[in-house]
């Protein structure tokens, strides 16, 4: 009887000790890497950000951009805005559908357009590159959290 009830004891505080977990996957907050190519499989763009979602709004501040690749289409400036809408299960896995667009800050007006889903710590989806000054394209990406 004692070593049941011992038993019982360390169970419940494992499973409690899982309930105060705060690593669930599909948490876009925190540090991400992207790489953007396209439709031939040719690496075009590559950037690290911040991402954090704020309130029930699906809106994604998004800090620390920057590209770490060249290009003149994206010169200095970059003005990068997100959402991002939640979906879920109860065993805490959180997914859903996120979108991104990088506006250019130099003359041209390009704008760089980011579709896709989080599934765990990976975002991926299709891009689209359009602008003047030669400034065009399309793709796939995928983003890696840190």
């Amino acid at each position: 009887m004692k070593s049941l009830a011992w038993t019982l004891l360390l169970g419940l505080g494992l499973a409690s000790a899982g309930c105060g977990s705060s690593n669930k996957p599909g948490n876009i907050n925190g540090n991400w890497t992207a790489t953007l190519t396209d439709t031939s499989g040719v690496q075009m763009f590559a950037f690290s950000t911040s991402l954090l979602t704020t309130g029930n709004s699906g809106t994604v501040t998004i800090n620390n951009f920057h590209f770490s690749t060249n290009s003149v289409c994206f010169v200095s400036g970059e003005t990068e805005s997100g959402t991002f809408a939640l979906s879920g299960d109860f065993s805490g896995k959180v997914s859903g559908q996120f979108g991104m667009n990088v506006l250019s800050g130099s003359p041209g007006g390009n704008t760089l357009t980011l579709t896709g889903t989080v599934s765990g710590d990976t975002i991926s989806g299709t891009w689209i590159l359009a602008g003047g000054s030669g400034c065009t394209g399309n793709g796939t990406f995928t983003m890696a959290k840190m």
